[in-house]
């Protein structure tokens, strides 16, 4: 296996390892914080019925949805990109210079 198709592997392993569950801490963090500002709503996150706690888990959820979503951006980044000492090689003729 050449640098490139190990770096699509990584990447796509990361991105099902790291980024879903991180889209899906997000989207449940970004819930839990919008309702525990909604006054009289009915919160349980996780056995508690308090409004604080309810916030604190989701801004929580949020930051940790928001590291586990960046993991598989920067391993696709480094993994992926060109490096500045690599050029193609080729073996075909230059052109003739005008």
């Amino acid at each position: 296996m050449d640098k490139k198709q190990t770096g699509i592997i990584a990447t796509v392993a990361a991105s099902l390892l790291c980024g879903c569950p991180g889209l899906s801490a997000l989207c449940f963090g970004a819930f839990f914080a919008v309702i525990s500002q909604i006054p009289g709503a009915e919160i349980d996150v996780f056995g508690s019925n308090d409004p604080t706690t309810a916030l604190t888990t989701g801004l929580g959820m949020v930051c940790g949805g928001l590291i586990f979503v960046i993991i598989p951006i920067v391993i696709g980044f480094v993994m992926l990109r060109k490096k500045p000492g690599e050029t193609p090689v080729s073996n075909e003729p230059l052109p003739p210079a005008i």
